[in-house]
């Protein structure tokens, strides 16, 4: 099993960070390579993705449960990946830190399962931080966005949407003797 925990301050207050935070499309639409969400019922949907390592891209359907809805404060959901030997789970916590503002910790776990699950999980134990990474922060961005809150910049949205135009930032801001508030 590998997990990662990854925590974002969000410039809205944490009714507002619920009004998105409760909308499993909402998480679904965050996913990259996302094809399709097929809502099943307030708990259950199944999402369709394409993803890809290098030159290897496949379509996965994922079977995503929610367990418990317990807002503003807390989500909890199970996933399993259909047809591969992949399951996993994670959390949602969300703290008011001030009158506008929100700390959320989304926590991850990955289980590969069965005769296959030491190589699903050396795979990913370099790659789930990152990708939870990626979530945290856009998730951050939409909800900051739907608030009203002031967009990013076109250079931090590319970087945060697009990680290879972050390392050419990072690159050309070293080749320039830049700080790193070049991109804001």
């Amino acid at each position: 099993m590998i997990d990662t925990e990854q925590n974002v301050m969000i410039a809205v207050p944490i009714g507002q960070v619920w009004d998105f935070a409760h909308d499993i499309r909402a998480w679904a639409r965050l996913m990259p390579g996302l094809q399709d969400c097929a809502v099943i019922d307030d708990n259950t949907s199944r999402w369709t993705l394409k993803v890809g390592a290098g030159a290897l891209v496949r379509t996965v359907r994922v079977s995503v449960s929610v367990q418990r809805w317990a807002g503003p404060e807390e989500v909890d959901f199970t996933y399993t990946l259909e047809g591969d030997p992949v399951k996993g789970g994670g959390t949602y916590r969300a703290s008011p830190r001030g009158p506008a503002g929100t700390e959320v910790a989304f926590m991850v776990r990955v289980e590969g399962t069965g005769p296959m699950a030491p190589m699903w999980e050396a795979m990913g134990r370099p790659l789930l931080p990152k990708f939870a990474r990626g979530f945290a922060d856009e998730f951050k961005a939409e909800a900051e966005r739907l608030a009203g809150v002031a967009e990013p910049s076109v250079c931090q949205a590319a970087t945060q949407r697009y990680p290879v135009f972050a390392w050419c930032m990072k690159w050309l801001r070293r080749m320039l003797g830049r700080s790193a508030d070049v991109a804001r």
